[in-house]
């Protein structure tokens, strides 16, 4: 999955529980459960870290979209709620980071999280099943439309 779509899907969840500890725990399970479904992705194992300009791009696209939904729908006056959002957010994308930190900043220590999260995809790193195409992103586009749909129609805050 793109980062936008576990940013908007994090922020979706922790909009609606208010719990910050449930939402926590409730944003990686939901990481996981959206990475079971088939998806490109625009990185793989053999990419570099000059290559991540694509994730710059993508954070700046999926924050850049939840700011705005926060001040379109006026949420900045309830602290419990934007920590609640901004908690969904930070645990939803804490799979990929450990990935990270895992492969380009060679903290091994993290391999048994890499190894469980790698193993959760429907097709192997670097298979032409996970490349970023269009045909590959049925998933990505569903659940990214239906968090921002849930952000914008269906949150009290």
């Amino acid at each position: 999955m793109i980062l936008t779509t576990h940013i908007l899907s994090g922020a979706a969840l922790g909009a609606n529980i208010p719990n910050p500890y449930a939402v926590a725990g409730l944003s990686i399970v939901l990481h996981f459960l959206q990475d079971t479904l088939p998806h490109g992705d625009y990185l793989n194992k053999k990419s570099r870290l000059r290559e991540f300009w694509k994730v710059a791009v993508d954070l700046a696209i999926g924050l850049s979209l939840v700011t705005a939904i926060v001040f379109y729908k006026n949420w900045l006056s309830d602290e419990v709620f934007l920590t609640n959002i901004s908690t969904g957010i930070f645990f939803s994308l804490f799979p990929d980071f450990t990935t990270f930190l895992y492969r380009y900043l060679n903290m091994k220590f993290l391999r048994p999280i890499k190894d469980f999260h790698e193993g959760l995809h429907c097709y192997e790193n670097g298979s032409r099943r996970r490349e970023f195409r269009i045909e590959n992103g049925f998933w990505d586009i569903f659940i990214t439309l239906a968090s921002l749909l849930f952000l914008l129609f269906l949150c009290a805050g």
